[in-house]
């Protein structure tokens, strides 16, 4: 299943690497940009976080709040956040039911080999939490030049 333009984000009740809970539903009346992620630390994920990061105030001004979202858990997640200095929080996914709702988790396939993992896509959702926008073909370096364009 996947989501398209004008449809209602799925609503989630998901931890971050605090520990606490949040919704999705929590962020109504705000522009959200939730962008699915494989692996903390990983190269790629690392320089598409640190776009964000680098760009955050130009997001915040457009009225953005960020979340990230992957498979790994709350302590990965609190390592990557303090190394990093990242400002916003990030969706420990453990048990895959966010990247289920929004279609993320998918199979792959490197030299040959199939696995299931994370689709690496990015949904720009409105202040009435609808999909405003889905970037599927994320530049990792220049992420946030594609969310403001």
């Amino acid at each position: 299943m996947s989501l398209t333009v004008g449809q209602a984000a799925p609503n989630f009740e998901a931890k971050i690497q605090t520990g606490e809970t949040i919704k999705l539903s929590d962020y109504l009346g705000k522009k959200v940009i939730l962008y699915f992620y494989p692996k903390d630390a990983t190269p790629g994920c690392t320089a598409q976080a640190c776009n964000l990061r680098d760009n955050y105030d130009a997001l915040i001004k457009a009225g953005y709040v960020v979340l990230g979202v992957s498979s790994d858990d709350e302590k990965s997640h609190k390592k990557f956040i303090e190394k990093q200095g990242l400002p916003f929080p990030l969706i420990a996914d453990t048990d895959l039911t966010v990247h289920e709702a929004y279609g993320t988790w998918v199979e792959k396939s490197m030299y040959g080999r199939k696995y299931m993992g994370t689709a690496r896509t990015t949904f720009v959702i409105d202040e009435q939490g609808k999909i405003a926008e889905v970037i599927e073909k994320v530049d990792t370096k220049e992420h946030t030049a594609q969310i403001l364009k």
